[in-house]
């Protein structure tokens, strides 16, 4: 009697784990945690904060990076895997499918359609201004600076920081910036700027902070002697592979309910210091 009623206890806590087992499967199978996850790699730049970096503890962050995990926690179809990487080898990875997408805080240019997919959400905006010396702070725009007839710093052809200055001598035939296409695509410029060698040079707010404002920064020792003047707010994307269309179509949905919960105006004012959507009925590109 002992032995069967010990092979009814055996069968009902077989039983019973068959049953716990298959709840926890079909538990899974619900959150989208089965095999059916497709796993994705988001590339970032891992040395442009505020926008994106690779902290002191190893972990990816920045405002592009920080908007992607609240788009992944909106999708659990996909798995991100974050990838730190350098800004050439992000667009050479995503153009050839290493990454299915990369953020590096890129502006938009025709150039880039033909190699990447634009979603149809941007993901953030950035401050462009112009580096220059204090005694030329009097200089706020484009406009200004062509009209004084100041020199730029070299900017890379294939940098879109380039095509926005290209844009407005196009638009402005009769008071062009003088633009020069450099071998580089990027030059330091706080310090040609500071070294006389030209005038004044177009930088992105996050990295001036980082370089001159910030009391670590390399160039913490000319806060007083240059200064930083924005003449637009530009439109920031993540740039897709061209295959990733279905993943850009879900991006797409999770940003905009983001944005409509104000979650990338906070995200925006924790890392750039103020909410740049504020502004967003004045961007033009």
């Amino acid at each position: 009697m002992m032995r069967r009623r010990s092979v009814f206890q055996l069968a009902a806590i077989g039983l019973a784990l068959t049953t716990i087992l298959a709840g926890c499967n079909s538990s899974k199978a619900a959150d989208g945690n089965d095999s059916d996850i497709q796993k994705v790699k988001i590339a970032y730049d891992q040395a442009s904060k505020p926008m994106s970096w690779l902290d002191e503890k190893g972990n990816a962050t920045g405002y592009d990076v920080e908007v992607m995990k609240l788009v992944d926690e909106l999708l659990p179809q996909y798995e991100f895997e974050y990838v730190g990487t350098t800004s050439d080898d992000l667009l050479v990875g995503v153009e050839q499918g290493k990454y299915q997408v990369g953020v590096k805080n890129a502006f938009w240019t025709q150039e880039r359609t033909e190699k990447f997919i634009f979603p149809k959400e941007f993901i953030g905006l950035s401050s462009a201004g112009l580096v220059l010396k204090k005694e030329n702070e009097h200089i706020k725009s484009l406009s200004d600076f062509a009209s004084a007839g100041f020199s730029l710093a070299p900017i890379a052809a294939n940098n879109a920081q380039y095509t926005v200055i290209d844009e407005y001598n196009k638009e402005n035939p009769g008071n062009k910036v003088q633009l020069k296409a450099g071998d580089a695509f990027t030059v330091d410029v706080v310090q040609w700027v500071n070294e006389g060698r030209v005038d004044g040079g177009v930088i992105i707010e996050g990295p001036f902070e980082k370089q001159v404002t910030a009391e670590d920064g390399p160039y913490h020792n000319l806060a007083d002697e240059v200064v930083y003047n924005e003449f637009a707010v530009i439109k920031t994307w993540p740039l897709f592979n061209k295959k990733e269309q279905e993943f850009a179509d879900a991006y797409d949905q999770a940003v905009k309910q983001l944005k409509e919960e104000k979650k990338t105006s906070e995200l925006s004012t924790s890392f750039y210091g103020r909410d740049l959507f504020e502004v967003l009925d004045a961007v033009e590109r």
